[in-house]
């Protein structure tokens, strides 16, 4: 019988007036952005959390230190790849991820299909495999005042 391991991921960016917003790969329509040393990418970066979690390989700042140059403004969708090849190094596969948004705006129900598409592709699976969901805060704390977003996600990898 094989190996299977569940990954928790969590992350949190502010919000910046005027700055590119990248979720789920995709570059949203909006009058603020999140705002980090890569493209503060929340989804992503739960995400990539998740499966480094899984395969115990620490977390995201580990691998992809906001101090180091390289990794400054890259898509977060190439720090998947390589977390995926970290993963795979350790001989598991993905066999599902499941995640959460929460902001108040924008809306990001129509944008999901092409974040599925973009995640599938980097992390070389199915979109079957890939739930993403979103909510707001109610309009409470700093989610609700749209200082910041916040991203959740649970992954389950598997080796034979």
């Amino acid at each position: 019988m094989g190996k299977i391991k569940v990954g928790f991921g969590f992350d949190v960016h502010q919000l910046k007036e005027n700055h590119p917003f990248v979720l789920g790969g995709v570059k949203l329509e909006h009058h603020a952005g999140a705002y980090g040393h890569s493209d503060a990418d929340v989804l992503l970066h739960a995400i990539c959390d998740a499966l480094l979690g899984a395969a115990n390989l620490r977390d995201i700042g580990f691998h992809f230190s906001n101090k180091d140059d390289r990794w400054k403004g890259i898509s977060s969708l190439v720090l998947l790849q390589h977390v995926v090849a970290l993963i795979k190094e350790k001989g598991f596969t993905i066999g599902n991820i499941d995640a959460m948004v929460c902001l108040e705006a924008p809306k990001i129900n129509p944008h999901i299909p092409a974040m599925k598409t973009y995640i599938a592709e980097a992390a070389a699976i199915s979109e079957e495999d890939i739930s993403i969901k979103a909510t707001t805060n109610e309009q409470m704390g700093f989610i609700g005042r749209e200082e910041g977003v916040v991203a959740y996600a649970v992954c389950l990898i598997e080796k034979e």
